[in-house]
């Protein structure tokens, strides 16, 4: 046990000087502090934190059942044992309501009190143990939050730098991707005009700025999609048609291996077409770069009751099968 120290209140000096004495003698550590007067003890308790306080019940003044009372308003952590004459079972039952930690009957058992304080000191370092631990770990928890929050901020800063850096770099590269399309499109139809034997190499560069503009739109759209911002605007259509449209865009000249199987019929749908196209032109772009130069790439379009389903069938490596289930 550390060393404590305790406060003995009692106006009878004799019997102060003897649980002085008997304090001292059976309990080494502990360093006593006395007083005559409630009062005066008062004035000691709300200057130090005691681990125990032993008081007479009856003395003149304040007597020991209010300094309780007074004790558990200064320092309600701290034990108080009250002293009782024999027979005063009403007065100790009174102690004991009001907060005593124990009583100790008159004439005193010098075993009993030793007892007794070694337990009162037990409890009020533990109890002071844990409230410094308590307020360690709040503090703890404090900084914590704190670093969180430090951290969130920091992170909430980086991701709109990075959403800025997005927007701008995807209109920075679309800008020049525009100009690019509009010329290759002039040259595109004179060299066809011409014959060229050069228009396969424009084909290849076209083929070239489609992707860049794909990849321009995927940096834009994340952006949209990390600030929850991204919109679908739907609008009615022709599915067959805009099937066709985004094939003829996404190969400049005709390919033997790109087919297209739809109903002759219009299909009249709701859909932003924009990203439906996107959507088309992400996955024609995956399937060829994944197949062989002679390997068919076929999008097919189908009506299934109120719905349709787009699917695109190629051949290329695929998915190795322990990895489907991810």
């Amino acid at each position: 046990m550390d060393n404590g120290r305790i406060l003995l209140v009692d106006d009878d000096t004799a019997l102060l000087q003897a649980l002085s004495q008997l304090v001292s003698l059976r309990m080494t550590a502990v360093q006593v502090d006395t007083s005559d007067s409630a009062l005066q003890a008062l004035e000691l308790i709300k200057a130090r934190d005691y681990d125990a306080i032993v008081s007479d019940i009856k003395m003149p003044g304040m007597d020991g059942l209010t300094l309780l009372s007074r004790i558990q308003q200064v320092r309600p952590e701290t034990p108080t044992l009250l002293i009782t004459g024999h027979g005063e079972h009403d007065l100790a039952v009174q102690a004991l309501r009001g907060g005593a930690y124990d009583f100790i009957q008159k004439p005193i058992d010098r075993d009993y009190v030793v007892a007794s304080l070694h337990r009162a000191i037990q409890t009020h370092q533990m109890r002071r143990q844990l409230a410094e631990q308590r307020r360690a770990l709040e503090q703890y928890a404090r900084s914590l939050e704190e670093m969180v929050q430090a951290r969130t901020r920091e992170l909430v800063e980086a991701m709109a730098a990075k959403d800025v850096f997005l927007a701008v770099a995807s209109h920075e590269l679309k800008t020049p991707l525009t100009v690019l399309k509009g010329f290759g499109q002039l040259l595109h139809r004179r060299l066809e005009q011409e014959r060229s034997a050069h228009l396969e190499y424009l084909v290849k560069m076209e083929q070239a700025t489609g992707r860049m503009e794909l990849l321009a739109d995927d940096l834009l759209n994340t952006s949209l999609v990390e600030t929850d911002i991204f919109v679908l605007h739907r609008r009615p259509c022709d599915l067959v048609a805009l099937c066709q449209h985004v094939l003829r865009e996404y190969m400049a000249e005709p390919d033997r291996r790109l087919l297209l199987d739809t109903p002759a019929e219009p299909i009249e749908v709701e859909v932003d077409a924009e990203r439906i196209s996107q959507v088309l032109l992400n996955l024609l772009s995956n399937a060829r770069k994944y197949s062989s130069k002679e390997a068919p790439i076929t999008v097919r379009l189908e009506r299934q009751d109120q719905h349709c389903r787009i699917s695109m069938q190629d051949r290329g490596v695929g998915i190795p099968a322990e990895q489907l289930p991810h």
